[in-house]
């Protein structure tokens, strides 16, 4: 890729792959996965203080769930925002922008005297945290294509496994030693130091000739185009389809396994770290058999594992096998998301290479949309089984190979681009 002798020195570039050799790739790993943590570590860290904010601020836990839900509002519309204005003014001035935004929101945050004031505070949070989100996948997309790319998000996605996990219990040690303002000073010293290496470390990756001119109207049709795109669709939904999974599980298990099955605090803590554990280990799996595999032929293992494991979760619960028998499926289908998302996400942003910062936009948003909006159906129909969780978890994971199966089939023409041409090719 010609960006490769823009951000890596000869001696530095994978001659075989045209991408960043091994130290400088092993460094966008870590300013780039700093980058994706902005959203896990702001939604997770200060969720164990929510009590204690509504006591300190006068306030109701209501009204405090409130700056949960106006921080996913403002990541949705961030990324649409931050996304088309990467593809034009390139990745590094919006980045640098969107870091310093989300800095000065958490101090403000910090300092909220009142709820009202919060939930402003987290509302600005957010759209510095969807600059960052937005422009980590675009600039992955910029400085890798094919198996390279999918083995990078593979690496990524090590934060978004290990994030969310380890963001509550980093918010509540904080709560040991300091109040729930504390949580936002720790926020706003990531974002800081995140500043200072993507200024320094993180050169630009989207050269001029591949920028598009600022344009609303070229805006818009981008994302009409994108959305006219049926491959680039599948994909996406497929992703927002396996977050669903994911995010059904995220919100119900707790519920399910403390109240109906007797698990501890601890012992549920447990639970989900192994979950966790295993998204981990199989994103590591795939990034290592990802050149042996085509990215297409792993998201489809990938999916099957998802709607095989979530289903066999539906009949361990039918069928009275209690504890042991829904852990089981549980850890395999948490596990198999490991598999899914860094080879839909690299699939989908494979022939986008002129917008893929509006592709990573649609990617972000619909995921955020489609996976959020399954989580509440698990409390609204009924708390007293774990059929509800288990039954959603199975009904998207299908939904996720059902669409990957209809909608991403190659078109299979010789006008094809290169990458959707070579999606069921292994390679090399």
């Amino acid at each position: 890729m010609s960006v490769t002798t823009d951000v890596a020195d000869t001696d530095a570039t994978d001659t075989d792959t045209g991408a960043p050799g091994k130290g400088r790739t092993a460094r966008f790993a870590l300013i780039l996965g700093g980058l994706t943590a902005f959203g896990p570590l702001s939604i997770d860290m200060y969720l164990p203080a929510l009590p204690l904010m509504a006591e300190d601020l006068g306030s109701t836990d209501a009204v405090l769930q409130l700056t949960l839900a106006v921080f996913l509002v403002g990541l949705g519309v961030g990324q649409l925002v931050a996304g088309p204005l990467s593809d034009s003014w390139g990745r590094r001035g919006p980045l640098l922008v969107g870091v310093s935004i989300f800095i000065m929101a958490s101090v403000l945050a910090a300092a909220s005297p009142s709820a009202e004031v919060l939930i402003a505070a987290r509302a600005v949070q957010a759209l510095g945290a969807a600059t960052g989100m937005v422009i980590a996948r675009a600039a992955v997309r910029d400085l890798f294509s094919g198996a390279a790319m999918a083995r990078f998000f593979s690496v990524l996605m090590l934060v978004v496994g290990v994030a969310p996990i380890l963001a509550p219990v980093i918010g509540g040690q904080l709560l040991e030693w300091t109040s729930w303002r504390g949580i936002f000073v720790t926020l706003t010293v990531f974002g800081g130091l995140l500043l200072v290496v993507a200024a320094l470390a993180l050169p630009e990756t989207l050269p001029v000739a591949g920028r598009r001119p600022p344009r609303f109207g070229r805006i818009v049709r981008t994302y009409r185009d994108l959305l006219a795109d049926r491959v680039f669709l599948g994909y996406t939904v497929t992703v927002g389809l396996a977050f669903a999974a994911m995010f059904t599980y995220i919100s119900g298990s707790s519920f399910v396994l403390q109240d109906l099955y007797g698990l501890s605090p601890g012992e549920y803590s447990l639970a989900f770290g192994m979950n966790g554990v295993g998204l981990v280990i199989m994103t590591q799996v795939n990034g290592r058999i990802v050149g042996r595999f085509a990215p297409r032929t792993l998201l489809r293992t990938g999916l099957t594992m998802v709607t095989v494991s979530a289903s066999g979760a539906v009949l361990a619960v039918l069928a009275g096998l209690g504890l042991p028998g829904l852990l089981t499926p549980l850890f395999f289908m948490v596990s198999s998301v490991g598999m899914i998302m860094p080879n839909a996400t690299s699939l989908a942003l494979a022939d986008h290479p002129r917008t893929a910062g509006s592709a990573s936009a649609l990617l972000g948003v619909v995921q955020f949309l489609v996976g959020g909006s399954a989580s509440p159906l698990v409390g609204l129909l009924g708390g007293d089984s774990a059929l509800p969780m288990t039954m959603i978890m199975a009904v998207a994971a299908a939904a996720a190979l059902t669409v990957f199966l209809v909608l991403t089939r190659p078109r299979g023409t010789p006008t094809s681009p290169p990458d959707r041409a070579a999606a069921d090719a292994p390679v090399g």
